[in-house]
């Protein structure tokens, strides 16, 4: 065994899961770490998070990053609930508050990261790296028409102009980590994926793939096997290019890169599934396929059903088939369930935003893995149905 010590902050995210995921299943091999620690907010069983039964995991939960006890709050606590803290050797750091205020997000989301890191550093000499995910939203795509890049989106564009580059959380994380590891023994990278395809086995108003899950498995119930389906995007947003990001490949990508800081140290990588751009018009009859639907394009001047407004109106219908198929329960029609999310995705990117994937497939070598719209969503869909999430 390696001595290595993995510790992953939001493990119970979509990115985080499939890090504690993959490395528990003994990525990039067995002997690569000797302990995973999944720290996440809310209460999480291994069992209920599906992840396999292995004697490296421990599963921490109730971690409060900002506790009113500071720092030395924080490190004592930690101290007190983590097994090993002081042989903690890899961070992949993948907590995160959102709010809409873009100066008060940049304050807490930096705030998080640097009590993370220098907890770590505090508690265990032998910090070797840490791994932040960051998104496209560096590239400017939450601007939608005022994106100032022209794809592909490359990893040495420059940041965004003001007022937009002071209020971009991710450049406030990555220089606060650019000057904290300054002059000491441990490195780190960026790691940018475009919309990460994935599973999550708490509430995730993030998780586009739980959106369509339950959307689809309520719409075939209700419509009947080999109903159409129609994109509830645009024609526009029907048509246009990028590329998605599988949990389990960016996942995989940031554990590598953390096992070689003689290449990945201070870089950026765009983190995806293929090198080959994508657009709804492939993906989406892929989609509703694993549901026994026929996925069509949206109607002319318009869209599909809305996936948050069509499970609003039939609510009881879904009760009713979480009922018979002894499903969990509180996945929809709660606080946690925000269709912004999956319209801002289908509907409001409707240009181009394709990646330029050459740099992550050289870092990656001989190890690189590329999948495509089936391998992505069906696997997803597939660990939501064994949650007994979907039917």
């Amino acid at each position: 065994m390696s001595g290595n010590h993995a510790l992953i902050f939001g493990a119970s995210g979509i990115t985080g899961w499939a890090v504690t995921n993959a490395l528990i299943e003994g990525y990039p091999d067995e002997t690569s770490f000797s302990a995973v620690t999944a720290l996440t907010n809310r209460p999480l069983s291994r069992e209920a998070a599906l992840w396999p039964d292995s004697n490296k995991l421990q599963v921490v939960s109730g971690l409060d990053l900002l506790t009113d006890g500071g720092q030395e709050g924080l490190e004592a606590e930690m101290k007190r609930k983590i097994k090993g803290i002081d042989t903690v050797t890899h961070v992949y750091f993948f907590a995160y508050i959102m709010d809409l205020d873009s100066d008060k997000e940049c304050t807490i989301n930096v705030k998080l990261l640097d009590r993370a890191v220098t907890a770590v550093e505090n508690l265990s000499p032998n910090l070797e790296f840490v791994v932040l995910p960051t998104g496209t939203k560096a590239y400017g795509v939450h601007l939608i028409k005022d994106m100032p890049f022209t794809p592909p989106l490359v990893e040495s564009m420059p940041r965004l102009p003001e007022p937009f580059a002071s209020q971009n959380f991710y450049y406030a994380q990555v220089d606060h980590l650019a000057a904290a590891s300054q002059g000491k023994r441990w490195k780190y990278c960026e790691v940018t994926p475009d919309m990460v395809v994935g599973f999550v086995p708490n509430n995730n108003i993030y998780c586009l793939a739980q959106t369509l899950a339950t959307y689809l498995s309520l719409y075939a119930a209700i419509e009947g096997k080999g109903a159409t389906c129609d994109f509830p995007g645009t024609e526009k947003s029907w048509l246009n290019k990028s590329n998605d990001s599988s949990q389990d490949i960016v996942a995989r990508f940031a554990i590598y890169a953390s096992l070689h800081p003689e290449i990945s140290h201070r870089q950026r990588y765009n983190a995806a599934d293929n090198a080959i751009p994508s657009s709804w018009s492939k993906k989406w009859p892929v989609i509703c396929e694993y549901f026994g639907l026929k996925g069509t394009p949206p109607p002319s001047g318009g869209s599909g059903q809305q996936p948050g407004k069509y499970i609003e109106d039939h609510l009881t219908e879904w009760r009713k088939l979480e009922q018979e198929n002894g499903l969990q329960t509180g996945r929809v029609g709660n606080e946690r369930s925000f269709g912004g999310f999956q319209y801002f995705i289908m509907t409001m990117l409707d240009f181009d935003r394709n990646l330029d994937m050459s740099k992550m497939h050289e870092a990656w070598g001989s190890q690189k893995e590329e999948t495509d719209a089936k391998g992505a969503w069906w696997k997803a869909f597939d660990r939501f149905r064994k949650a007994k999430i979907i039917p």
